[in-house]
């Protein structure tokens, strides 16, 4: 029999030891992988969870070359196939999703009212972690690429489900604002309207760098390529809501977006305009006409800061006290629909 030394008998208590340790580990990680294996499927599923109210909440993905983007659709109650329905392209803003702003802005509340089809393009995070559209990197042409998906996916609901090509409006928040602005110079045919909240006017940046200038209002956008004759036959109006008290986004880039588009149509902008409805913000709208027809709508909401005017309560991003953009937006894109 071996003789046991105190160096032996300290290898073995230490062998135990490591192998309860062991023990111990696995027990507490099989545990916290457990726990989060149970939250990432509680996430997948509030995900999936359709927003409140009535009607049908879609998947769907869009892909190109450049790579792919899930969306979902809003389509309202008792939809036929016989009917043809008006469009509404929602664009989130950072730290935003699909789901999330759909329930800040209730936007679907009003189209189930109103029976129109609402699309939710949703930024992948591996594209922009914090969820932002990358409207500003036109250098790299990676603006474009995710423009493009999003082309990808008004086509692809235009083909599957009932929609009115010749009703085709786009709102944005934010960095949605400023990519559905960008969207538009590059096919402004296909759409009717077009609704920039707090965002930033196209070519005002093409970098990570000089977007930073553009939100604090330090930089200039250029001029639209088109001609007032271009404008009138295929540009869409344009409605611009930004808040007065706006941290994030400064709000002179509001009045260069009305600007720039009025320009370029060759209009005036008309007097400005209170309006004070209930007990919400009141707010200034300036009309920019050409041959008395609004090309331009602007709207300077006071009070609102870096969010959605008269959106849900307690959500991000939504300030439940000003007036309501959505209604405000359904409302001019459905005056360019029946013009």
């Amino acid at each position: 029999m071996p003789k046991r030394t105190l160096a032996t008998v300290w290898a073995k208590s230490f062998e135990r030891s490591l192998k309860a340790m062991t023990r111990e580990s696995l027990r507490i990680g099989t545990r916290s992988m457990g726990r989060a294996v149970k939250a990432t499927v509680k996430a997948a599923a509030a995900k999936n969870t359709p927003p409140p109210g009535a009607g049908d909440w879609l998947p769907g993905v869009a892909m190109g070359l450049t790579g792919m983007r899930h969306f979902r659709l809003y389509r309202p109650p008792g939809t036929g196939f016989g009917e043809r329905l008006p469009l509404m392209v929602m664009l989130h803003g950072c730290g935003q999703d699909a789901k999330s702003f759909a329930i800040s802005t209730r936007m679907n509340r009003i189209a189930a009212r109103e029976r129109f089809l609402v699309l939710y393009p949703e930024q992948d995070r591996l594209a922009n972690p914090q969820g932002c559209w990358n409207w500003f990197d036109t250098r790299s042409g990676r603006a474009y690429g995710e423009a493009a998906l999003i082309m990808k996916a008004i086509d692809q609901v235009c083909l599957f489900y009932p929609v009115d090509r010749s009703r085709i409006a786009i709102a944005g928040l934010s960095a949605g604002a400023s990519m559905a602005a960008l969207l538009v110079t590059r096919h402004p045919e296909r759409f009717k309207a077009v609704v920039m909240h707090s965002g930033v006017p196209p070519g005002a940046a093409h970098s990570t760098a000089s977007a930073v200038g553009a939100m604090v209002g330090h930089r200039a956008a250029r001029p639209l390529a088109a001609t007032p004759e271009v404008m009138a036959a295929s540009w869409p109006p344009l409605m611009v809501i930004h808040g007065a008290l706006d941290a994030v986004v400064s709000s002179n880039n509001a009045q260069a977006a009305a600007q720039i588009w009025a320009e370029a149509a060759g209009a005036q902008a008309g007097e400005e305009r209170g309006v004070q409805r209930g007990k919400r913000y009141g707010m200034t709208v300036t009309e920019f006409k050409r041959r008395g027809h609004a090309v331009a709508t602007l709207v300077e909401v006071a009070n609102l800061g870096h969010a959605w005017s008269g959106g849900a309560a307690k959500k991000p991003y939504s300030d439940s006290l000003g007036p309501d953009a959505s209604r405000m937006a359904w409302a001019f894109a459905a005056r360019q629909f029946s013009t």
